[in-house]
């Protein structure tokens, strides 16, 4: 005997249900905590710490070094922070050691980019850049002579130019600072 199809449509409660179930099962085996499941249960290899998605980890904010005002330890253009798994995540740590997590213990060190400061003050290069500038003396500071000797070599081609215009606006700036310095040492 063949077998009849359904003289009417499905309830519209019994579609919602069934679309549901599907996407329930799709999201648990698919979704960012549904492959540490599986792995944890023994159906695929088990992920490395460093591949867990977004919410899986924590990871601390870098220590800030206060004269440089970069991450401590920032070396090649970068810097490491602990990272933290989730309670109850399986994962292979650093060392490649397979380790179920309690939450507490470092699973992996995550790189965050940097500058190279090499030590320098940032607010001793600020204060080069705003007030003498013009004479590259930030750019010397900071390591780079062939930038301060480009920025010298155009202030004089300025002055050349304009016939002391430059100068003049400089020998400006410069006695404005030294009257404002002269009066933030008698407050």
């Amino acid at each position: 005997m063949a077998a009849a199809w359904p003289s009417r449509p499905p309830a519209p409660e019994t579609v919602v249900a069934r679309l549901l179930g599907v996407l329930w099962f799709v999201s648990v085996t698919k979704g960012p905590w549904g492959a540490a499941a599986i792995a944890a249960a023994g159906g695929e290899e088990t992920l490395k710490c460093e591949d867990l998605k977004l919410g899986q980890y924590i990871c601390k904010d870098p220590k800030i070094n206060d004269a440089t005002q970069e991450p401590v330890n920032c070396t090649n253009y970068t810097a490491h922070v602990p990272c933290f798994p989730a309670p109850n995540i399986t994962c292979k740590d650093f060392s490649g050691n397979e380790t179920h997590f309690t939450g507490s213990e470092v699973g992996f060190l995550k790189p965050i980019s940097c500058r190279n400061v090499n030590g320098y003050s940032y607010k001793v290069a600020v204060a080069l850049s705003l007030f003498l500038g013009w004479l590259g003396a930030d750019r010397f500071y900071l390591g780079y002579p062939a930038l301060g000797r480009e920025i010298v070599t155009r202030e004089v081609k300025e002055f050349i130019h304009s016939r002391g215009l430059a100068l003049f606006c400089d020998i400006f700036v410069v006695i404005i600072l030294v009257l404002w310095i002269g009066k933030l040492s008698r407050d």
